[in-house]
């Protein structure tokens, strides 16, 4: 793979639901700990402080007996905040606090970028529809951008959009 090869990663899903309530499923606490982590997963703590400048902290703990059964934290700042049509907030490993870690401290390749800026944009896709499209902009190298893959990220994210379209549809 060369650079010119490279591009952003992008994981997007329609859902059956308003874009009031898909924006609600990101930065309500409550409904946020219902859905985050793939499935088989659980959220034992989800912290929000929906404001520019204020950091979310997110938790979730593997099944139970499996290599994943430990709590693992990913935190970040929100960047900007547009109502019902886009977060934008960097993203990182860390720990309960939110301070950032070594993603090889979670298991990740050397390569994994320790911080990044991702952009989630909700958009109208039809009569109480929405498109939902999880932004990963284009890593500094070609090392970063394989382990980013290598991660199997792109799985991950599918499997907790998965758990959140069954929170919307109940």
């Amino acid at each position: 793979m060369e650079e010119k090869d490279m591009k952003e990663i992008v994981i997007t899903r329609v859902f059956d639901a308003p874009v009031d309530l898909v924006f609600r499923a990101w930065t309500d606490p409550g409904m946020a700990k219902k859905w985050w982590g793939p499935e088989g997963f659980t959220a034992p703590s989800i912290k929000i402080d929906l404001r520019v400048g204020g950091k979310y902290v997110f938790a979730m703990r593997g099944p139970e007996g499996s290599e994943w059964d430990k709590v693992m934290y990913s935190a970040g700042v929100y960047k900007e905040i547009v109502p019902d049509k886009k977060l934008v907030v960097t993203d990182y490993f860390s720990d309960e606090n939110g301070n950032i870690m070594d993603p090889a401290e979670y298991g990740q390749d050397a390569d994994f970028p320790k911080e990044t800026t991702v952009t989630v944009l909700f958009e109208e896709a039809g009569k109480g529809k929405t498109k939902l499209s999880i932004i990963y902009p284009k890593p500094a190298t070609v090392a970063q951008y394989r382990a980013m893959l290598k991660s199997k990220m792109d799985e991950g994210w599918n499997s907790s959009l998965n758990k959140l379209e069954s929170v919307l549809t109940k």
